[in-house]
């Protein structure tokens, strides 16, 4: 199995090159474990407090389940993935079957800052793009997708979004093997990593 993360800032892209790359295998050869399905369940904090957790900090996500998943799908065992909801900010009950495939893409804003993480990642990408486009989309999937005000996504963007990035997400890229600028709009460069790819694939 190999095993590819794909990393880079909030709203850069990342879902996209994972989409396109995807796109270009059959169905069932690449499998993908999402870093957002493992934030830590909270569900103990009224709905108020859980709604205020900074997502973007590298505490927020039960990494040890992750990895734990990651090895068990590299030994060739299934996985039961966590469904986790952006509007409750809880973990479901119920869980997604994750079967072991020749590629399994990580994907995460954070998944290049854990070097447990990384030492499991034969192909470390990050997906890089101009802050105020990082912005632009962020605010247009929280709207659509998060049933959240243009408000509380601007003020969530100063007070977490962008220190984090700071701090944490675009010192990690120097851990990356290859850098995709302009996210999922990069063609040459999603052409290169589904080469690399498809070279496993077909050994």
């Amino acid at each position: 199995m190999l095993i590819v993360g794909i990393a880079g800032g909030t709203g850069c892209g990342k879902t996209t090159v994972v989409r396109k790359v995807m796109d270009a295998f059959k169905k069932g050869e690449v499998a993908l474990l999402p870093q957002d399905s493992y934030y830590c369940d909270n569900s103990q904090m009224p709905l108020e407090e859980r709604q205020k957790l900074n997502f973007d900090h590298p505490d927020s996500i039960e990494w040890p389940l992750l990895m734990r998943h990651i090895r068990e799908l590299k030994k060739g065992n299934s996985i039961r993935q966590p469904i986790y909801s952006y509007l409750t900010c809880t973990r479901s009950e119920e869980t997604i079957l994750i079967e072991p495939r020749k590629v399994l893409i990580v994907e995460g804003i954070l998944i290049l800052t854990q070097k447990e993480v990384r030492d499991l990642l034969e192909i470390k990408v990050f997906v890089d793009a101009d802050p105020d486009d990082r912005l632009s989309r962020v605010i247009r999937r929280d709207l659509a997708e998060r049933g959240r005000s243009a408000d509380i996504v601007l003020d969530r963007y100063e007070k977490t979004v962008k220190p984090m990035h700071l701090e944490f997400i675009d010192p990690s890229k120097r851990y990356a093997d290859i850098i995709i600028p302009q996210g999922g709009e990069n063609k040459v460069g999603i052409r290169v990593l589904t080469s690399l790819i498809r070279e496993h694939v077909n050994t």
